[in-house]
């Protein structure tokens, strides 16, 4: 089954100067997709649109089956549980002030009387934020502390877990390991894998690491000055038929 679908999805800048140019691909149920390419090259604006938070100036977006491109806030109301992402820096989306039960409840508070969850069952809040600590492999004693108390890499389990909180369909990966010490980089796509797993998720996993996208993704999309110039399964990646940019990265990588 599709849970997302791009079709000649384009973006400009304000200058006029394209930033995506004919963007296409489909994103499978229990699939994580990777798209790889260096700084620069379209890849965190067209996470924003898929996430609504910018328009596209032309094409379409298709999340499970209905249209989501150029929605007003309203009407896009209803997919925000079903669609979350993880960033780059942790730490941007925890309240400083806030400890982290609060902020972790928070996307529960927005829906969770919508949510039906299947996989958190709970009695209290208490114990449902208990069980997504369990879940990102975290003690429950973090829940009183605040975000400056935690390492890296617990703050961005963190964001993992307000991600998975309401079982969505898909999660936007925008180089969630790209801050983090190389064993913590390690450690958190792990984890990702398997949540995947057993939560049966989908992930659009953006990165300019191809290490990271290779351990993680079984296709990989590779984008260039705002354009996917190659994409293959993930086994075909030292192919010769792959374009020579991503030679140059699979170069890089070796």
């Amino acid at each position: 089954m599709t849970v997302l679908e791009l079709k000649h999805v384009h973006k400009f800048y304000k200058q006029g100067n394209p930033v995506l140019k004919d963007i296409n691909f489909t994103l499978n149920n229990k699939e994580c997709l990777g798209l790889v390419g260096e700084s620069g090259c379209g890849k965190s604006t067209l996470a924003r649109c898929i996430l609504q938070l910018e328009q596209l100036d032309g094409g379409e977006i298709i999340f499970e089956g209905a249209p989501l491109h150029n929605k007003t806030e309203r009407p896009v109301r209803p997919y925000r549980r079903h669609l979350q992402t993880v960033m780059q820096n942790p730490a941007s989306s925890l309240n400083p002030k806030l400890k982290i039960r609060h902020s972790l409840m928070e996307p529960f508070r927005q829906y969770g009387e919508q949510a039906a969850l299947k996989q958190f069952q709970h009695a209290t809040e208490q114990q449902v934020a208990h069980q997504w600590l369990e879940a990102v492999e975290l003690p429950c004693e973090l829940l009183s502390r605040y975000p400056h108390e935690l390492s890296g890499g617990q703050k961005q389990r963190i964001s993992i877990a307000r991600a998975i909180s309401l079982e969505p369909s898909l999660i936007v990966l925008d180089e969630p390991t790209s801050s983090l010490d190389v064993l913590t980089q390690v450690a958190i796509l792990k984890l990702l894998d398997n949540l995947r797993h057993e939560l049966d998720l989908s992930y659009l996993f953006i990165s300019h690491d191809l290490s990271a996208i290779q351990a993680l993704s079984q296709r990989v999309m590779v984008m260039k000055d705002g354009e996917i110039v190659d994409r293959f399964d993930k086994a075909q990646l030292f192919s010769e038929a792959r374009h020579p940019y991503t030679k140059q990265l699979v170069s890089l990588f070796g």
